[in-house]
């Protein structure tokens, strides 16, 4: 098994012109609906960023699992993160064996992915995808190579009551080995992109970093949209978004 990548990351927000909102301050694409979404309440956007992916997704019924998390949260943290990897049959053996429940599971002729409960692995949904062919991403709709902005999901960051634990979870499903880097910070290395793990009073997932062509331009809009800014990130749908430059 390969190791896996971080392919999507996603932010729940109640505003629907938040959708708007990131695309204009990130510069992106048109971003696809899918129309899946809608088994679970919700409506989105999914942005292509090079070959990964940003997200919004907005609950448009009463008693979804989105609105649920919102509303626990009060909109602070990421809502789900995707990874891709090559052998969803050994995650899927590895979750089972360590009774982290899989709330939703899909296999079609171009990807298999299953959910797993964030009471059981932590922080937020955690989605492990594999695409047929690896290039591939149904989730992103059939021209996301057409309307895909330069840029990089570099890191997620997680905040953690015990991030030992968290990154030792995070760390089995994803069959990378935890490395401490410093007093309670852990880091899973990926073939692409860094989970980081941190202490806080919660567990959520707090930040994302992006490589982006302007941030300078991005942190200029995002101060015009009337985001919180401060030094080379903004905040937005309770994540804090930072950027750099290659």
């Amino acid at each position: 098994m390969a190791l896996p990548r971080i392919r999507q990351l996603v932010f729940a927000s109640y505003d629907s012109e938040d959708i708007e909102r990131l695309r204009h301050v990130l510069d992106l694409g048109a971003g696809f609906v899918d129309p899946g979404v809608g088994e679970f309440g919700l409506t989105n956007r999914v942005f292509s960023l090079g070959n990964q992916f940003l997200e919004v997704v907005v609950p448009v019924e009463e008693k979804t699992a989105a609105g649920r998390f919102l509303d626990r949260s009060q909109g602070l943290g990421g809502y789900m993160a995707i990874f891709q990897t090559d052998d969803l049959a050994r995650v899927r053996a590895h979750a089972d064996e360590n009774k982290i429940r899989r709330v939703w599971d899909i296999d079609l002729k171009d990807i298999s992915a299953s959910h797993l409960h964030p009471a059981d692995i932590g922080a937020a949904i955690v989605s492990i995808d594999e695409a047929r062919p690896a290039g591939s991403w149904r989730w992103g709709g059939p021209d996301w190579e057409k309307n895909s902005a330069p840029g990089t999901l570099q890191e997620l960051e997680i905040t953690a009551a015990d991030p030992q634990s968290l990154a030792q979870r995070w760390g089995g499903v994803l069959n990378v080995a935890p490395e401490s880097v410093g007093h309670d910070i852990w880091e899973l290395q990926l073939a692409v992109g860094i989970v980081r793990i941190i202490s806080g009073d919660r567990d959520h997932l707090s930040k994302y970093t992006l490589i982006h062509p302007e941030p300078e331009a991005c942190l200029e809009r995002a101060r015009v949209a009337g985001l919180p800014v401060q030094d080379a990130s903004f905040q937005f749908a309770g994540v804090q978004i930072a950027l750099m430059t290659d």
